[in-house]
């Protein structure tokens, strides 16, 4: 031990104390409280929400038109080509909302900052020190992308978002598991979004089944089967069909 000097180990043992502290206070800062949902204002903070598409969603009410919301509500949606929309949700008011945690997201100011597994997968495909640098980032990519509503859609951008926030440690978000996600996880706002979400599709299958007789239902069904099958292969099975 050098005279009148700390011993080696108690120098180390402060800087980690030292570290550990300033790291969890910095983690403490990024995550900051957020408001509380308000639906009435259209503010939903780091949410995906969801809403029914017209035509689309009275045939097959499973698909809808999806947005990401910034840390402060602002919803995020791509829309149309190289165009996203913030705080104008494009069809109407959301009808359901799922909240993620921020703190299943990984922010790496360098490559060494990495929390996920993916560390440099994820350094390839982009990433970003908070949650609206990620949103920011994925808009200014989609800004020059043109809308397909069976290639490159909503879905897409979102998608887009969740791997570069690499959401729950995961690289592979996609069209199929984001619908599976806000399908299976998401929160009815009221009981008039269900109303609304379901009755055009209720009214198009009792007319169909009045005017045209129970083979509507074999044709309704077999163009959700066609719908659910083209996403599938394009996603799982035809690598790039559906990367935009």
């Amino acid at each position: 031990m050098p005279s009148g000097g700390l011993p080696t180990m108690d120098l180390k043992a402060a800087y980690d104390i030292e570290h550990m502290i300033s790291t969890s206070s910095k983690i403490q800062h990024d995550l900051w409280p957020l408001d509380e949902i308000d639906p009435k204002t259209a503010k939903f903070p780091c949410c995906l929400i969801w809403a029914p598409l017209p035509v689309v969603s009275w045939l097959a009410p499973f698909i809808g038109h999806v947005g990401i919301c910034r840390e402060d509500g602002a919803i995020l949606d791509f829309s149309g080509s190289n165009f996203v929309n913030i705080d104008d949700f494009a069809f109407g008011a959301p009808a359901r909302y799922l909240q993620l945690g921020r703190e299943k997201c990984c922010f790496p100011p360098n490559l060494a900052g990495h929390t996920c597994k993916k560390g440099y997968q994820h350094a390839d495909y982009g990433t970003a020190i908070t949650w609206d640098d990620a949103l920011l980032q994925s808009m200014h990519n989609f800004e020059h992308r043109s809308y397909n509503i069976f290639t490159c859609n909503c879905h897409s951008f979102v998608a887009n978002c969740l791997n570069r926030l690499c959401y729950d440690g995961s690289m592979n978000w996609n069209m199929v598991n984001v619908a599976a996600l806000l399908l299976f996880k998401a929160h009815w706002i009221d009981r008039m979004s269900i109303v609304k979400s379901f009755l055009p599709f209720a009214v198009v299958v009792c007319l169909g089944i009045a005017l045209v007789g129970w083979p509507f239902l074999i044709g309704l069904f077999s163009f959700s089967l066609l719908l659910v099958g083209w996403f599938m292969l394009g996603t799982y099975c035809v690598k790039n069909l559906l990367e935009c």
